[in-house]
């Protein structure tokens, strides 16, 4: 029976851990022994793992990572951590020399240099593994790396690798001693080959697992939209994060506002920007116009009754809530960036359209105009099949 590690951040409600826990049931009991370590401990999908699948974490709160009190909770985590093994003296000079390359690039990414910290400090795992898979970069990454015992090592890249702010001085060259590299796209491969231009003969395209039936059947349970509204709905899926680039979509959502369209905008998520697109919100007397609805456990009622499913983003590797949208047959409108051109072709199963609030605002005024377009758009989204290979396993066989 072969023995599997998959080793992950966090376990929240983000598109990577949801593909993650479609991948883990995709391991049979009867020929795999799957364990599984969340390096923070954290995360409310922890619930949805399934039965067989060993959870090595001894302790664990099942607090989101996004809302409020789940943040409270994972800080007080990551304080202590960063005392544990003196990981925060340790990692001193790393630390102060990648802050140094930050600053002279013009932009400082925390986060990213936390993850060394957090991979530093995290839980020893005493056994031996025939494969470990680290399932995001980052931490995840770092910590296979350098703490796990296994024949075979290989890793995942879900975003933009260049655009994310990783770099090979905070990875300290690690993926060239991956024994196999996932992508989630080609555009997602590209970008990693452009800096690891050495790892292309073990670096392959893996794209993300979800399970269509399932979603259409819950989109047929109780949910969705509460209030009363009678004119159009738009919909956005996604974290409050710079990434998403939401203050794009509240601009266009004024000036749509301004050409009297009838139209309420309403997002699905949670991050740690939720106060300053408020703020914004507020700020432009949209507060009844674009609304923050937080995270929900079953989003795909939500995405059944929109008129329009709009996913304007910086850069993706390959987006999830766009695959959700397609198999609920939703007008998509993207925005032109990595990992939205694999997934939408315009004017056939969407509208593409430059990340520009005004770009933004007249894609989707001239859709809500076409409900004949619309209907041709969602129509052909449906149709997508994202059927996996039969052999989905193949690839951690070596």
């Amino acid at each position: 029976m072969k023995k599997i590690l998959f080793v992950i951040n966090t376990l929240g409600g983000a598109g990577a851990e949801r593909a993650l826990l479609e991948l883990l049931t995709r391991f049979t009991p009867e020929k795999y022994e799957v364990s599984l370590y969340i390096l923070l401990g954290q995360g409310e999908l922890i619930h949805q793992v399934p039965a067989y699948v060993r959870i090595l974490n001894r302790e664990y709160s099942d607090g989101s990572v996004l809302s409020r009190r789940g943040k409270v909770l994972l800080n007080k985590r990551l304080l202590k951590r960063i005392f544990i093994r003196k990981a925060i003296f340790r990692d001193s000079p790393y630390l102060v020399r990648n802050l140094g390359k930050m600053l002279k690039k013009g932009k400082i990414w925390p986060d990213k240099l936390l993850w060394r910290v957090m991979s530093d400090s995290g839980q020893p795992i005493l056994k031996h593994f025939d494969l470990a898979v680290a399932y995001l970069e980052g931490g995840s990454t770092y910590f296979v790396h350098d703490y796990v015992d296994a024949e075979k090592k290989a890793a995942f890249i879900h975003v933009d690798y260049e655009r994310a702010g990783y770099s090979r001085s905070l990875d300290k060259d690690c993926y060239r001693e991956f024994d196999r590299i996932f992508t989630v796209s080609d555009e997602v491969k590209q970008s990693f080959l452009n800096v690891y231009p050495e790892c292309s003969g073990r670096t392959y395209v893996f794209h993300n697992l979800i399970n269509q039936e399932e979603i259409r059947r819950k989109a047929e349970l109780p949910g969705g939209f509460e209030d009363s509204y009678d004119g159009k709905r738009i919909l956005t899926v996604g974290r409050l994060t710079a990434q998403k680039a939401y203050e794009f979509s509240i601009d266009a959502m004024k000036l749509l506002k301004d050409h009297g369209v009838k139209a309420r905008w309403y997002v699905l998520g949670e991050g740690e920007l939720r106060e300053k697109l408020q703020f914004k919100i507020n700020k432009l007397g949209l507060k009844d116009d674009f609304i923050l609805m937080g995270a929900r456990e079953n989003p795909f009622p939500y995405y059944k009754q929109c008129d329009l499913y709009v996913h304007a983003s910086r850069f993706e590797g390959k987006s999830i809530a766009i695959q959700e949208a397609q198999t609920l047959g939703c007008t998509l409108v993207v925005s032109d960036c990595s990992g939205n051109r694999e997934q939408v072709e315009p004017g056939v199963d969407g509208m593409m359209c430059r990340l520009d609030a005004k770009e933004i605002c007249d894609t989707v005024e001239a859709l809500l105009k076409d409900e004949e377009k619309c209907r041709k758009l969602g129509k052909k989204a449906a149709e997508k099949s994202f059927l996996e290979d039969k052999d989905v396993l193949k690839p951690f066989d070596f």
